[in-house]
């Protein structure tokens, strides 16, 4: 079945190349040589895309520039393809005339313009932290308030590097918060791009220890060396395990951690509650936000989970609405409290276009 997805996969991919093609080609008013040049270029950004093969035996700045084109491509591949749509509809109904979409520089400016403007829109969008805050009611004892900061999906490498995640963790150290959790995701891919831009030394940076679950990329990346990083870190990696976070005032608070999905012989989440303490306010990490219910019916108290970038571009974003009961943001089931957040970091292109990149400030009363 995985294969038949993926022969569909690459079908509509090399259809919608050819679409997007053709249609550059019979757009831009230059002679031959010129639209082979155009269309030569665009393919060549698109290659770059299966050059993350190759990426760890790469010198890192042309790694870099390889991933930042490569996985750009797909976004602006998607929007350039959704244009040409409109303009063809357009067409068909008389409200675009033929003249435009043919030799026409009207819309070779007007497609390069809408494409460009959009997209710095979606870069710099990318480059905003939505500081998100949440309030954590609780019946359990508690001395006093308490703040712990909440992130997922840094998707830390070659493209999230080193002195842009120096930004995030002197915003989260803002905060002063007593514990920070995050839900996965931590590596993009590749080991090497973290070990060379010594990202280690940047968590070691947090004024706060750090709790932390797998995500499907730590798997993508080797687990084993995954966790080797997170040890360098000094982050504490909860692998269907948990851990008591003391705060101030000596209140207490216990974190659990799940293995993630990928792992398709992780602990059952009811299994594992049976094994903590229950007296506890206790904050579940689950990197991919499936079957919610569990949680609930294991009592817990808040679940963190990440995963979906809430589609990271617009209309992605519907689609996860389809695929997930909460694709993002906050829900409640009973006495249960979750947040999806849609991440801090990103994979690919450096895009968000009707999504936002976030972190979370939760107050516990």
């Amino acid at each position: 079945m995985n294969l038949i997805w993926l022969i569909v996969f690459l079908l509509v991919l090399l259809g919608s190349c050819g679409y997007i093609g053709w249609h550059v080609w019979q757009l831009v008013p230059l002679g031959l040589v010129g639209k082979w040049l155009v269309v030569g270029a665009m393919l060549l950004c698109f290659i770059c895309l299966f050059a993350n093969f190759f990426l760890d035996k790469s010198p890192m700045p042309v790694a870099t520039v390889l991933y930042e084109v490569g996985n750009s491509s797909i976004f602006i591949g998607l929007y350039l393809l959704m244009l040409f749509l409109v303009l063809d509809l357009g067409r068909l109904v008389r409200l675009v005339p033929k003249s435009f979409l043919y030799n026409s520089w009207a819309g070779t400016a007007t497609v390069f313009v809408v494409i460009v403007g959009l997209f710095v829109y979606g870069y710099l969008n990318y480059l905003h932290k939505e500081r998100v805050e949440l309030t954590l009611k609780t019946e359990k004892k508690m001395k006093q308030k308490h703040r712990v900061v909440m992130m997922t999906d840094l998707h830390l490498g070659y493209h999230n590097r080193a002195d842009e995640f120096r930004t995030w963790v002197d915003k989260v150290n803002e905060e002063q918060p007593e514990a920070i959790f995050i839900g996965g995701d931590i590596i993009d891919r590749s080991i090497r791009a973290l070990s060379e831009q010594d990202m280690a030394a940047e968590f070691r940076r947090f004024q706060a220890p750090v709790y932390a679950c797998l995500g499907n990329h730590e798997y993508y990346s080797g687990e084993p060396r995954a966790k080797k990083f997170y040890e360098e870190s000094g982050i504490h990696l909860l692998i269907d395990d948990y851990a008591l976070v003391p705060l101030k005032g000596g209140d207490t608070l216990l974190v659990v951690g799940r293995d993630d999905r990928t792992n398709k012989r992780r602990a059952r989440l009811k299994n594992l509650m049976q094994k903590v303490p229950q007296e506890y306010y206790t904050i579940l990490l689950d990197h991919q936000p499936y079957h919610l219910e569990e949680a609930e019916q294991a009592g817990i108290d808040f679940q963190l989970s990440g995963h979906t970038h809430y589609g990271q571009v617009w209309p992605i974003s519907w689609i996860e609405d389809l695929i997930y009961e909460n694709a993002f943001g906050p829900l409640q089931k009973g006495k249960t409290q979750y947040y999806v957040s849609s991440g801090i970091g990103i994979w690919g292109g450096k895009f968000r276009i009707g999504t936002r990149s976030e972190y979370v400030v939760a107050e516990l009363r």
